[in-house]
């Protein structure tokens, strides 16, 4: 099965690209979470999906990966803007309506897509993600051993992508659930590849500065696209709670639990995000 990479321009930015399958087949457009590219939806996964009757289309969000960057601590864009950009990515595809698959960050982001693009939304699948405004209200933070992994590398050299690749790995770990084992080697590969080909190491922690969206706080209840919820019961970015409210904020959806998982695509519920994803 081959694959295509394509650079697409909208609003002034540039977008890394690639896609997976037929063209003919329903499009799936992967969206990744904050600071991570798409390089962490896995190559293996994407073809799995595409064997399984599906277009499959994955990107660089705006300062991760080959798209474009902004300066360290100064995103030039809000989550509308990114929003608009996988809409932009359909568009330059030819693609009418797509499933969204978005992974925590991605999976908000894909809800803001649902809501302000309802056209171009046939599904979603929103993966270890979270709700906005007031319904995600008092649920529980980010585990404080994530926090203080990053506090602790803020000092990292970027210009050292041994360096750099290293430091992401093991922020990738710390990602885990206790119900699955962690693949060192696939973590590390990524990892390695991520520092070869990113444009601004740096700039991929602008994702936590960014803003916007405000319009669709506590509007999930009137998104029309038909929904799932996964979500692990050990996940420390964004604890188990979060996808039971999620599911209950959008109307319709269905809640997957994944017993042991932690904030991770892990081979082991591959099965499980294929069999969802092409529904």
């Amino acid at each position: 099965m081959t694959s295509s990479v394509k650079i697409v321009r909208t609003n002034g930015v540039e977008l890394s690209t690639e896609s997976f399958g037929d063209t003919s087949q329903p499009a799936v457009l992967l969206m990744m979470g904050a600071a991570a590219s798409m390089l962490w939806w896995p190559e293996a996964l994407c073809r799995q999906l595409a064997a399984a009757g599906r277009y499959v289309i994955r990107y660089d969000q705006r300062d991760t990966g080959c798209s474009t960057t902004y300066p360290p601590g100064r995103p030039g864009y809000s989550l509308d803007d990114l929003a608009d950009d996988a809409v932009a990515i359909l568009t330059a595809y030819g693609v009418e309506r797509a499933h969204l698959v978005g992974m925590s960050l991605g999976g908000m982001i894909a809800q803001i897509v649902a809501l302000k693009h309802p056209g171009r939304v046939s599904a979603l699948t929103l993966i270890a993600s979270s709700v906005f405004g007031p319904a995600g209200a008092g649920l529980p933070p980010i585990h404080e051993k994530i926090l203080e992994y990053h506090r602790a590398g803020a000092g990292l050299d970027w210009s050292n992508r041994s360096a750099a690749a290293d430091y992401m790995a093991g922020g990738w770990r710390l990602l885990s659930g206790s119900g699955r084992r962690c693949d060192e080697a696939a973590i590390q590969l990524i990892a390695a590849k991520e520092a070869a080909r990113a444009r601004s190491l740096a700039s991929m922690f602008n994702h936590a500065l960014l803003k916007g969206g405000e319009h669709w706080y506590g509007r999930g209840q009137e998104i029309a696209a038909p929904a799932v919820v996964i979500h692990g019961t050990d996940d420390p970015v964004l604890p188990y709670p979060h996808g039971v409210v999620l599911a209950k904020e959008v109307p319709g959806a269905k809640l997957v639990t994944l017993e042991g998982a932690g904030h991770e695509l892990h081979r082991d519920d591959w099965d499980v995000i294929v069999e969802i994803a092409r529904r």
